[in-house]
């Protein structure tokens, strides 16, 4: 992302100079100003946030409301780009594998943290050891699992020895978990409560439950961001804060909820901004529960849903495809789209006759929030017009979490947001057996899918790993482990008197780059 800002920058300087040679008028608002780098300032801008952060560190958390405040704060080594999705170095300058098992990453030089100390290699030891260490019980530890040794090579360069070849290890290192940390800060203070990182903001204050107050850095390699004070404030209601993007009172929103999209988009002062994303929706059973285990229920669950039907409720607000694996995610494969089960009413009646799975009520188990209610309640509908018995048990989202992690259901709706953007980690931490009770909340266990998501996980052969993929995401389509509903589509909404978002398929946005129209 902060590699495309070089280039913003240097279009806004060569308009402002055009545009000082035509004219020699002077025009300046309460809320932005010329700044010396050609961009228009933004004294400041607000961001409506539903939920408070849990924390401010990389290290200890796991949450997005948390890392919208540390990805403009910290910075990764690497970063995916988002409109090409490919992974680009970011603090780092270069790496390269002499074997398999060996990453030796260059550093970029000059760079200092907001501490004023020098970013290098001692620093991304520092941050990655103490991620990794489990008396840290970081919650994101696992995507340094691989790693077995650390070494500082010079100031700027540093060797990571992994245990096995790990083909996703550049897009682990993308991950905002894995932002590097000042080691000064980090031994003087709680970077839960007073972050110190390299990126483009810094950290000004935060009121529990309020907001967050981020100031632009000054130093900024790229050089500072033209919004001068970033506020992450806390609406808890959705409604309440459109009503503040309506009235101006907050700037940016996102995560357009699909109801209330034609009211946003209505609105004369705001802009409304989508891209596929990585995130996704599913149905998905409970393979812990031997009934659950048979073939043509899964079949019969999977042939009575109409994924179109669903979709044109949303408003352009999901994408249609059958395949695990989405169309922004490494490891997808466009003929993977109809490769599951196809809606067939009268397959699914005739094998509920068949089976008397009529004769056996089922519970669907739903969080109370946005699409799940509603997949839930189409699906019900879809299933009982097939013959299925089914009643909807809806929980608020922690318990529902905790619930389907236990394995206290039948049959579920399910979601992964996909922030490394990779199929590994989304086949690895959902469906793999090794991860039956905690992650896998489907208690899916294949030994087949397992042995093909390890293979994929252990070469550095990206082509080979495709093809891996591709054959894992077809034996769970064939399998009827999941009926994928959709894949997310993005959403921000962002006052019109302001361009150069940058919204992520991943669901991540940077507003480093937003400048005053």
């Amino acid at each position: 992302m902060k590699m495309k800002k070089n280039w913003f920058l240097m279009f806004t300087l060569i308009t402002a100079l055009l545009l000082a040679a035509c004219s020699s008028d002077d025009s300046s608002s309460q809320s932005s100003n010329e700044s010396s780098g050609g961009s228009k300032e933004v004294e400041s801008l607000t961001y409506a946030s539903l939920t408070d952060a849990v924390g401010l560190s990389p290290i200890m958390t796991n949450d997005s409301a948390s890392s919208n405040v540390i990805e403009h704060v910290y910075e990764t080594l690497f970063e995916r780009d988002a409109e090409t999705m490919e992974i680009k170095p970011l603090l780092a300058e270069s790496y390269e594998n002499p074997d398999e098992l060996t990453w030796v990453i260059k550093l970029k030089q000059g760079i200092k943290f907001h501490d004023g100390t020098d970013f290098n290699a001692e620093a991304v030891k520092y941050t990655f050891d103490k991620l990794r260490d489990p008396a840290t019980a970081a919650p994101r530890a696992s995507l340094l699992e691989p790693v077995d040794t650390i070494t500082v090579i010079d100031d700027y360069t540093v060797e990571i020895k992994t245990k096995y070849p790990y083909g996703p290890f550049l897009a682990a290192l993308s991950h905002s978990n894995a932002a590097i940390v000042s080691p000064t800060a980090d031994q003087k203070q709680d970077l839960m409560k007073e972050p110190v990182g390299t990126g483009p903001f810094k950290f000004v204050s935060w009121t529990p439950g309020d907001q967050v107050v981020l100031e632009a850095n000054p130093e900024y390699r790229d050089g500072p961001p033209a919004v001068k004070k970033f506020i992450l404030k806390v609406v808890p209601e959705v409604s309440t804060a459109i009503s503040m993007l309506q009235a101006g009172e907050v700037q940016f929103i996102d995560k357009l909820p699909t109801e209330q999209l034609s009211r946003i988009e209505g609105m004369k002062n705001v802009n409304v901004e989508k891209v596929n994303g990585t995130g996704e929706y599913y149905l998905t059973f409970n393979f812990s529960r031997p009934e659950n285990q048979d073939p043509e229920f899964r079949k019969a669950v999977a042939s009575a849903i109409d994924r179109d039907a669903f979709i044109s409720k949303l408003n352009g607000l999901g994408v249609r495809s059958d395949s695990v694996i989405g169309p922004q995610v490494f490891g997808y494969q466009d003929t993977a789209d109809n490769a599951g089960t196809p809606y067939d009413l009268e397959t699914a009646k005739e094998l509920v006759k068949k089976n008397g799975y009529d004769k056996r009520p089922i519970t669907l188990l739903t969080a109370n929030r946005g699409n799940f209610v509603l997949m839930a309640e189409v699906v019900q509908a879809q299933l009982a017009e097939a013959g299925f018995d089914v009643q909807i048990e809806t929980m608020e989202w922690a318990a529902f979490l905790d619930t389907a992690r236990a394995g206290n259901y039948d049959l579920t709706f399910l979601s992964w947001s996909n922030v490394t953007a990779d199929g590994s980690e989304l086949l690895y931490p959902n469906f793999h057996s090794d991860n039956v009770g905690s992650s896998n909340r489907a208690q899916y266990s294949n030994p087949e899918f397992d042995k093909l998501v390890e293979a994929s996980r252990t070469t550095t052969n990206q082509e080979e790993r495709l093809t891996i993929l591709d054959q894992a995401n077809r034996l769970m389509l064939q399998d009827d482990a999941v009926v994928v509903m959709y894949h997310d589509v993005v959403t921000a909404a962002l006052s019109n008197d302001l361009q150069g978002l940058i919204l992520d398929p991943t669901g991540k946005w940077d507003i480093s780059a937003v400048t005053a129209k």
